[in-house]
Parts: C-alpha cells; structure tokens; sequence
C-alpha cells in the first residue's frame, strides 16, 4: 500500500463515488478537447446518439490513446507507462519483418520439395558464420531480424547471404525439424491448415481392442504439484497473434465478436439460424459478451497498452474472470475458419497483466470498470436508484450482475452458500462485522497475489473457485470481488444457502425490491450402473470441490482425500478432462503427504502402536501409499543427482495412470469439439484418453472396493447411429470419477413450488408482461428472456447462468447472462417505487445482524468434538462421525448454523 498523489485536483475516493467519477469524467473532457476538439464533439455527440457501428469503432480507436495519456497523467505513471508501450513499438519492426520477408517472400520462394532437401544445421551453421554469432537459436530471432534487414537495404551486394537466410526460413516453416526447432519462438511461424479430425495432435494406441490417445514422450509438460500450470503468452507472443488479426471491424465482418452468419438457405427456402455452426455443429455466435476484439488488437498492437484494456472493458469489465484457458467462443468464430485463428483469449488476458504490472495498475483497470469514456452508452454508473436487488450466488453470473446493477444505480446484496474468508479491510474497505472502513490503493499488483498451491480458497467465485483448476491464475478471483466489494452500494454474505437460511419471502420482507438467481449447476448426473455407489466411485465435481475447498491438495493442509490408482474418469467433457488433470497431479502430493505423517507418527508412538489401529484393508492402502511415496521420493533424489527433472510421470504409469473413457469417438467429445485446446493442454500432463467405451457395471474387491470398471466396445455406423458391441472390456481401476454432466440447480422449485415452475430442466421463463416464453438456445438470443416469477405486488425473481438455457454451459456464457440480463431488470424496476425508504447503510446494517456469522467462542467438549458458538441465530446444525466429506455436508449442500460441533 502507498499514498496516492492523483492528477487533476482529484482524491483516490473520487474514483469509488458518482460525484468523483463525474469530476474524472469532466476532467477527460476538458484535457481531450485540448489534445483534439473535433474528436470530442464526436465523442459527445456519440454519447447522445448511438453512431453506426463502424463510427463508434473510429470513436473507440481514434479515443484510446487520449485515453491512455489521461489516465498515465491521473495516477503519474507517464514514464513507466511510456516504457511499456515502447517494447510494443520496437517488437512492430519484429512483425513487420515477419509479413514482409518471412511470409510474404521466403516462404513464397521455398516449397516443400525444396525445403526438405535442405540441411538445417548447415544453413544454420553458414547463418553463424554470416552473424558472426556463436549460436542461431529461438532465442536468437531478433539479432535474425536485425542482420536480414541490413542485407535487405543493400540485396545486390547480399545476395549470397540472403539465399542462405531465405533458404533457412523455409526449413524452418516447412520441414518437420524445423518446426520443432522453432516451436517456441514467434518468427518462423505461419498458420496451420486446419483438420478438424486431427486438431489434436495425439498419437492412437490400437494395441487393444480400443483407440487410446496420448501424446508423444516429446511433448509431455511434467507438472508438480498444484502451482499455476499455465502463465499464458508473454507480450512478444499475445502481439504476435494480435498481429495476425486482420481487424474486419473495418467491414463488419468482425466475427470474432458479433458472430459468424451464414445465410444459407434450408431446404423450405427459409434462413436457417442467423449464426453458422463449425463442423461439429457448434453454433458460432462469437463472444457472448461481444468485445470489441478487432479494435482491442488494433489499439494494442499500436502501443496503446491502456487503450486497449478499455476497449476490451467496455463489453466485459470483468475481465479478469475471461480469457486464457476460460474462453474461447472468440476463437471458434473467427474469420480464419480454415486455418489457425487468432489465439484472442491470449491477447484479452496480456492486455490486462501488461496493465496490472504498472504501478496503481489495478487502480487502473478498477476505475475502467466504473468510469469508462470509450463506452459511450454508458461511461458513467447512473444516479441512485433506492432499489435493492438480491444476488444468490456469487459466481461468474452473479458478480458480473452485481457490477452492471451497481452501474445502473442499484444497491446490491449478495450471497453464496460458501463460506467466504474475508479480505483485509485496508483491501476491500470492509471489517469483519461488514462495517465499511476507508481502503488504500494498491501499488504493486503482487500485493494481492499467492502462489496457488498455499492459497486459501476464499469462496468468492462460485464455479471459478471450486470447479476451475490452477490452470487459470484464481489471484484473479480476489481482484474481481475487489471491484464489487470496494463500493458502499454492495454487500456480501457467505454461508447463506437461498431457499434455506433466507428464502423468497424472506428476502422480500426484508425489503428487496427483487430477487436474481445465480446458484449455477446444481447435483452431478449419475450413470446407473451397478454398483455405481461403492467406495472408489465418485462424482467428478465431487472431487474437484473436495479437493479445491477442503484444502486436501496442498501439502500443509490435515484434510484427507482417497484417491488409488490406477484410476478412470467417466466422460468426454472438460470436467472430464480436468478431473483427470488433478487427480494425476494430486496422487503424488496425498501419498508424500502419508509417508511424512506416518513417519512422524512412528517417531512419536511406534510402529506397532500406529499399524494396530487398522484393519486389514487399511493397512494394504497404507502400504500401498507408503510404497509408492518412498518410490517418489527416490526418484527426486536421483534426478537431483543427475540435475534433470524428476521422472514422477513415468511411476504413476506404471501404477496405472488416469485414463478417460468415453462412450463415443474423441472427436465425438464435447471437450473435443467445444475447446479442443484444453484436450491438448491435458494429454501434455500425462493421461490418456480411451474412446468408444461405455461403462456396464463396477466390480469390486473382497473389501468392497472398486477394483476394475468392465465397459462395451462401440462403434459407429455407416448411418451415424451407435452400435454397443458384445466383447467387453475390463479396466483396472482403483478410483472411477464420474463427470456426466450435471443439472441445474432448480431445487428451489421443488422447495416452493406455488412460486416456480419448471421447463424441461430449467425454470421456467416469463417475458415482463407475466407470459410464458421459451428462451432460444443460443448465447445471443434476439429477445432476453431471464424472469422467472413475478410477485402480486409486481416485485419478481430472475434467473441466469446454468439455470438459464440460453446461456448454460460456461463462464462466459454466465457472463453474458448478467450483461444481456441485467437491462431486463432494470426495466422492470424503473417505474416502481422502493418498498424500503431506508439508506443503504441502514439497510446493510440490518443484513449485517442477521446474515454475518461471527464467532464467539470455540470450546473442546472431548477429544473428538469442538463446540463453535457463532452468531447470529440460524439453523442449528450438528455434525458427529464425519463420513466421506470430513464432517461437512458438499459445499453448497449444507446447513449453516450458529453451533457447529465438529467431530
């Protein structure tokens, strides 16, 4: 934390209240009228009138960097900022090299023929002796660059040189070897040819009766533990594929945003969909959130670093919650539909860690989020309203809800059945009785970062917390809950389950003015197969939950979670494939985490004392764990003799590995056909996918105990149809996960049935007139239909999220249901009048008596239970003889309650 000195006569406060960021926004006009006076009439006259669309573009890029030097000059980081941009501005000569030499006349000047006849060492080995350098490596592509561009000025006199550089270049691009070569680097690449049967380059194991897809010992990333899996593009590498953008903005074809249409008509004569479907049916409806993505790359490549992380937040001021390894509806609908598209999700996220570096960088991004010039709808949040709006659930759907209706001058209130760990007040302006406190700004962004392995999940996030894996950096999390958290018209109350600890007439006697339901996914769907409920089967959420919030999979952490091996995950999704992911990577941690206790414990009582408590299939798992942890930790020492990475990958095959199993082809899969890069991503970590697998039934082990998993061959017919084959197949199988999807979690229509009803899975939907309608499946439907249930006295409940079948699926497209959602309530409330006169500080105050569980005391009444007296009265709820989720009903599932004994 640091004293923050801000420009223009304005207080760090200013930047959290309407009547500063009003100040801000008065202050951007006038510095903008004196940098370009025809620009801000149009700007102005953009904010009265919506301009056509390839207008508010210009508006957008032509405004960007007048933004960018308002806000360096606002928090005095001009000098750092200007730093940044120039790496932006010396890497253009890079990919401006690349076009015009590599792409255009190289490549062009060397086919495939030729290129394989050539030597790679030996044109890189004349390429040295021409450099003058000791090495032509990938990290060598920049002096490349320098050198051929000095031939390049004078080509007669180099022209010997440049055919050895020209010769080298289609080696490089064209020839296996040189590829590999030059996988890391950025120079000597150009866009693959897609084969949508082969997006995936894994290699198929036909030794049994059954394909099974791995990759090649080349490509295997050996992870550890569960640190951050995956740090993204470095600038070099997010311009690179900014550069490759051809930014169609300029001719409406941007279909990265708005979707890809297609007006092929059926066989009646009439339009099918707008929106075109990819080869595997997928609908092609660009961003749900529609970001200006054509206009962000153009910003971005220009060296407008802030610029372009406002025209990014126009459309998704959570942007923290997008992008890497959690989006890639962009990519999916690019305009290159038959080669490589541009990696977007990579550049979106770049752009905001480019920021978050500079000093007050999430000051920065903080303040786009409220008060944003480039979005001429609504630059600045609206008055106050005095409606008050209950959010349930604080996940993707439910935060991104909380923003947009704090934008539009609503008090909001929020809860999740999680329990939620509270932020230091000097953070989020908040104590832990829920009184608000002044907040400093945040200097360095590292701050508010932890390594994810000793992080505490602090059940902010919903889905984002429990379900995601350290593949996404979740210290984004803590920044989003930040930017709703910090403002005095929002609340927030963990361990507060809706239907139970408040309800829908609760919440309205208490003076909501209405109700948003946000709970996302509901329980897992089981396979119905026979003894589908033995010890070692278990739901794939179940384990990722169990894993995330119990704390089981860090190392200091005394919560225990089972898992053997070898083990299976049932399914094709990508809980599938993440389930898989942890448990590989969590059955090194559980079995070193075994041995160190059990060697304390013998060190302490003996070894006759410790093994005389188990029976005998305890002490065959122990073994079992002892082995194999003594096995690892060899293995560590031999590879820290030999200085090279310890083989741990190759143990857990030989003890059986994680396999998924899936009913149909891998291209069949909907991890396939929805994100086939995290398909790739996960094979790189060592498991194995077996294809046209079906489960039969479970056979178990004179324990009781899963042992092997038998499953039925299938095989398509020439008619598309599925033919289940009569040999069967016998997996080992110690562990079986199974990820079938799950259902929405509609429970409160079981719970009050005279309020709701249901459509299929979902609720059922209403237009504002009290009209039942039926939502289009599709994440951009033409008319949003999110009311669930409308009160007598007009007051209502909205739904979004999983609840909501347009929008079901994943993050972003809960996103785009509170973006798309949120004018539908505002509407509804615009001509009613606040059933609750009180302040919000009264307001909150009353929430904060009977909703904020505090503590009082903790007192042991034997050796196995502890007694927690918390406040205030809710629910009593007893917990003795903890079964298989440590004394704790599943998160989401429990009862909250002021007196917790925990056995």
């Amino acid at each position: 934390m640091s004293e923050l000195e801000l420009g223009f006569g304005l207080e760090f406060g200013d930047l959290y209240e309407l009547e500063g960021l009003t100040k801000v926004d008065a202050a951007f006009l006038v510095f903008l009228k004196e940098q370009d006076g025809e620009l801000a009439d149009r700007l102005e006259e953009g904010r009265k009138e919506k301009p056509e669309a390839k207008d508010e573009s210009q508006i957008l890029i032509d405004a960007g960097p007048h933004v960018e030097n308002f806000l360096a000059k606002l928090f005095g980081i001009e000098s750092e900022l200007t730093e940044l941009n120039d790496c932006h501005h010396d890497l253009k000569t890079f990919f401006d090299f690349k076009r015009t030499f590599v792409q255009r006349k190289a490549f062009k000047a060397v086919n495939a023929e030729a290129a394989a006849q050539f030597d790679g060492e030996e044109l890189s080995s004349k390429l040295r002796e021409l450099f003058h350098h000791a090495y032509l490596e990938t990290k060598d592509e920049v002096v490349f660059v320098e050198k051929v561009s000095e031939w390049l000025e004078d080509p007669e006199a180099n022209a010997e040189a440049l055919e050895v550089a020209t010769n080298y270049v289609g080696w490089a691009l064209r020839t296996p070897e040189g590829r590999e070569k030059h996988a890391d680097g950025h120079l000597f690449k150009m866009p693959g040819k897609l084969d949508f049967e082969r997006l995936v380059p894994a290699t198929t194991d036909r030794t049994s009766d059954y394909a099974v897809h791995k990759l090649p010992d080349s490509r295997l990333h050996r992870r550890e533990g569960f640190k951050l899996t995956d740090h993204g593009k470095d600038l070099t590498g997010a311009l690179s594929e900014a550069h490759y953008c051809i930014f169609c903005h300029n001719q409406g074809k941007d279909s990265c945003a708005k979707g890809l249409r297609e007006k092929a008509p059926n066989k009646g004569g009439e339009e099918n969909s707008p929106f075109a479907s990819s080869p595997f049916g997928v609908t092609l409806a660009g961003c749900p959130l529609g970001v200006r993505v054509s206009e962000m790359n153009y910003l971005k490549i220009q060296g407008n670093a802030i610029g372009a992380l406002a025209a990014l937040v126009v459309e998704n001021p959570m942007t923290a919650g997008t992008g890497h390894r959690i989006c890639n509806d962009c990519m999916k609908s690019c305009v290159y539909q038959k080669q490589d598209p541009v990696e977007i999700p990579e550049i979106e996220t770049r752009i905001l860690k480019d920021i978050l570096k500079l000093p007050y960088g999430f000051e920065v991004y903080s303040l786009l989020s409220r008060w944003n010039p480039l979005n001429l709808a609504r630059p600045l949040p609206l008055p106050r309203t005095g409606k008050r709006v209950l959010v349930a659930g604080m996940g993707p759907a439910g935060y991104t809800l909380a923003h947009h209706l704090m934008n539009d001058g609503h008090t909001v209130v929020g809860i999740d059945g999680l329990k939620m760990e509270h932020l230091p007040s000097n953070l989020s302006g908040v104590d832990e009785q829920g009184g608000r406190v002044p907040f400093e700004p945040v200097k360095d962004v590292q701050e508010l970062l932890e390594s994810l392995d000793d992080r505490v999940m602090a059940g902010f996030g919903g889905v984002a917390e429990y379900g995601i894996t350290v593949r996404w950096d979740k210290n984004f999390l803590k920044m989003i809950r930040l930017l709703v958290s910090r403002r005095r018209q929002f609340a927030m109350y963990g361990a507060v389950r809706f239907g139970g600890t408040l309800s829908v007439d609760n919440a309205f006697e208490k003076g909501f003015d209405h109700v948003a339901l946000a709970v996302g996914a509901g329980r897992p769907t089981m396979i119905p197969i026979p003894r589908g409920l033995v010890r070692g089967v278990r739901a794939a959420s179940d384990f990722l939950m169990a894993l995330q919030l119990t704390g089981a999979a860090k190392t200091n952490s005394i919560a225990n979670m089972q898992l053997r091996l070898p083990a299976v995950v049932i399914g094709g999704g990508l809980t599938a494939i993440d389930t898989a992911t942890e448990a590989l990577a969590y059955y090194p941690v559980q079995v070193e985490k075994f041995l160190t206790r059990y060697e304390t414990l013998v060190q302490e009582r003996g070894e006759d004392q410790v093994r005389s408590l188990w029976d005998e299939e305890e002490e065959l798992i122990a073994d079992e764990f002892i082995s194999h942890a003594k096995a690892i930790r060899a293995e560590r020492a031999v590879a820290e003799m030999e200085e090279r990475d310890p083989r741990i990958l190759e143990l857990l095959n030989k003890w059986g590995g994680v396999t998924v199993a899936y009913r149909k082809r891998l291209i069949d899969s909907p991890s396939y056909t929805l994100n086939h890069e995290e398909v790739e991503k996960a094979l790189e970590e060592g498991i194995s996918i077996s294809e046209c697998l079906s489960p039969i039934t479970v056979l178990v082990d004179k324990f009781g105990h899963v042992s092997h998993l038998t499953l039925n061959k299938q095989r398509l017919t020439r008619d598309g149809s599925w033919l289940t084959l009569d040999n069967v197949e016998k997996l080992p199988a110690r562990a079986v996960l199974i990820a079938a999807g799950t259902q929405p979690n509609t429970v409160l229509a079981r719970e009050d049935e005279k309020r709701f009803e249901l459509d299929g899975r979902y609720f059922q939907a209403y237009d504002l007139e009290g009209k039942t309608v039926e939502p289009e499946r599709v994440k951009k439907p033409e008319d949003v239909h999110v009311m669930a249930h409308f009160e007598e006295d007009g007051r209502a409940v909205s739904f979004f999220g999983d609840l909501h079948p347009s929008y079901a699926g994943n993050v972003v497209g809960a996103m785009a249901s509170a973006l798309q959602g949120y004018p539908v309530i505002s509407q509804l409330l615009a001509d009613k009048t606040p059933v609750n006169s009180d302040d919000d500080k009264t307001f909150i105050a009353a929430l904060n008596s009977e909703l904020r569980a505090v503590v009082h005391k903790v007192e042991r009444l034997n050796d196995t239970i502890v007694e927690v007296p918390a406040g205030p009265v809710l629910p009593f709820a007893e917990f003795r003889n903890p079964g298989p989720h440590g004394g704790r009903h599943p998160p989401g599932h429990g009862r909250a309650g002021p007196h917790r004994r925990l056995g």
